[in-house]
């Protein structure tokens, strides 16, 4: 049977798998602020640049802000005023902790994930894989 579709396939665009250097503005965690110096704002690079993404990702509720994609952002307040158990509550926020840190195509893995509550709010403790190598994080 003839075909009324040619057999030349187009050639596929080669793109440049390696991701740009991670850069990020310098955060002061203990006060959740931007770092500046001279009034412009401190740029990391690498594995501090991803820590500090990631400590923002964490912080930041999922599809609340129209400046983000619904693909940034975390869904740990979707845990307050639910009737689970301490510890499905517990898997849970780990859950949410990889879905929301796992998006960054320089996060290779999340491992060491520890969360405890204290009263209204999480502590959340990990261990961050990225392509530069491992960063401890604590949100």
């Amino acid at each position: 049977m003839i075909s009324i579709f040619p057999a030349v396939q187009p050639e596929a665009e080669e793109t440049d798998a390696t991701l740009p250097l991670a850069r990020e503005v310098q955060w002061d965690f203990a006060s959740g602020t931007p770092v500046f110096s001279a009034g412009e704002p401190v740029i990391v690079t690498g594995a501090e640049a991803v820590k500090v993404w990631c400590w923002k990702a964490l912080r930041t509720p999922r599809y609340r802000h129209d400046v983000y994609t619904w693909d940034y952002g975390s869904e740990l307040e979707d845990l307050i005023g639910q009737a689970f158990t301490a510890d499905v509550k517990r898997s849970e926020a780990i859950r949410y902790v990889r879905e929301a840190l796992m998006v960054s195509p320089y996060v290779t893995g999340v491992s060491e994930t520890d969360v405890s509550f204290d009263g209204d709010r999480i502590i959340i403790a990990c261990t961050v894989g990225t392509i530069y190598g491992e960063v401890a994080l604590h949100v």
